[in-house]
């Protein structure tokens, strides 16, 4: 899953941002690597995975078959928030500028992650995106520079709500389709009464 947020969160940011000549890189951003930058780069670092638990939900969702019967039924998929630290890096700040202004411009635009493939696209559930919000309280962007290494640098925090199954369908129960009665012999009488406690509906 994470992979196809990386590839998606990519395509849109050199599709709709960016003109040709300009890397897009997932490595961290330390200051080993911004010393080998001799070309106009920007760097999509995923700092920070945690469960969205404003999105966990509980029960069971049924899978239909053909028929349009219930043929299994699996968890709902949890949703994962993905945070990346999105930075341009040239040889001048007023083009570093310049390249934030595009991608916050094309990312303002879209509330939900488009170009989805794989596993993602199969599940066909929105997949929701934020920039430049304000971090949680127990997180601050000083504190990712420091870890890295580096100088504070201007940046977007994109965050992905990607979903991800919590678990393997289980098969539903097979259907009835027989019906159901129940039979009492009166055994002074030897009568026999039955009764009918379920009835099938095709």
């Amino acid at each position: 899953m994470i992979h196809e947020v990386d590839e998606a969160l990519r395509a849109l940011i050199r599709d709709q941002a960016l003109t040709d000549g300009i890397e897009i890189m997932l490595e961290a951003p330390t200051k080993d690597w911004a010393a080998r930058r001799n070309t106009p780069t920007v760097n999509m670092y995923l700092y920070d995975i945690r469960e969205d638990l404003r999105r966990r939900e509980v029960g069971r969702v049924p899978e239909y078959n053909d028929q349009g019967r219930i043929a299994a039924r699996h968890p709902p998929p949890r949703y994962m928030k993905l945070s990346y630290l999105v930075t341009a890096w040239t040889q001048r700040p007023e083009d570093e500028h310049r390249l934030l202004s595009a991608m916050l411009a094309v990312l303002l635009a879209h509330s939900h992650l488009v170009g989805l493939s794989g596993d993602l696209a199969e599940l066909g559930l929105p997949v929701p995106m934020t920039v430049a919000l304000p971090p949680p309280e127990d997180r601050a962007f000083a504190d990712v520079w420091t870890a890295l290494g580096g100088e504070l640098k201007p940046s977007l925090d994109v965050v992905v709500s990607a979903p991800v199954l919590a678990g393997p369908p289980r098969p539903a129960a097979p259907l009835v389709t027989e019906e159901l009665v129940a039979k009492v012999v009166d055994r002074d009488t030897n009568v026999v009464m039955s009764r009918q406690l379920r009835r099938w509906r095709p």
